[in-house]
């Protein structure tokens, strides 16, 4: 079973993460790797730090296998983004894990809702997300061509900020 740990967007340790998801968009949406890379690198950390947001690893023998982070969208919604699961440790329910966990520490901030977009060409994440209760906001029976919306209800935390 993976250990959970919460980083600095600095650590080495999110490299992997950032180097496939840029490969992944890169290729999906046919845009230079490099400037893909550079945006994800360079999103301002801050975004991903406490006490707004955060940023989670999943790690097996020192190594990310998945994670993800969060962001402050508004006042009472936080905003998932970079969900990944390393190539290799596909369908194993990584991925699940990593949006509970960050439901959860979301939670605990205080936040009431989540929201987040995919892109079109990532069925995938599309599926994880219907399948872990989000609500889309948008026709699920179309063709996908724009980011694809949804959002999530988080229970009350006792004792949340």
């Amino acid at each position: 079973m993976p250990e959970s740990v919460w980083v600095a967007q600095s650590d080495p340790r999110v490299r992997p993460l950032l180097a496939d998801l840029a490969r992944e968009y890169s290729a999906r949406y046919h845009r230079v790797l490099s400037d893909v890379h550079f945006e994800l690198r360079e999103y301002p950390p801050e975004r991903f730090a406490p006490p707004d947001g955060g940023l989670l690893l999943l790690l097996t023998d020192g190594a990310a296998v998945a994670g993800g982070a969060f962001q402050r969208y508004d006042e009472e919604t936080a905003e998932l983004k970079r969900i990944w699961t390393h190539p290799a440790q596909r369908g194993r329910g990584l991925a699940r894990r990593v949006v509970a966990e960050l439901e959860a520490e979301a939670g605990r901030r205080g936040y009431r809702r989540i929201f987040l977009t995919t892109g079109p060409n990532q069925p995938e994440a599309r599926g994880l997300y219907l399948a872990t209760g989000y609500t889309p906001h948008f026709d699920v029976d179309a063709v996908p061509r724009a980011p694809l919306p949804f959002s999530k209800a988080l229970p009350a935390v006792v004792g949340a900020r």
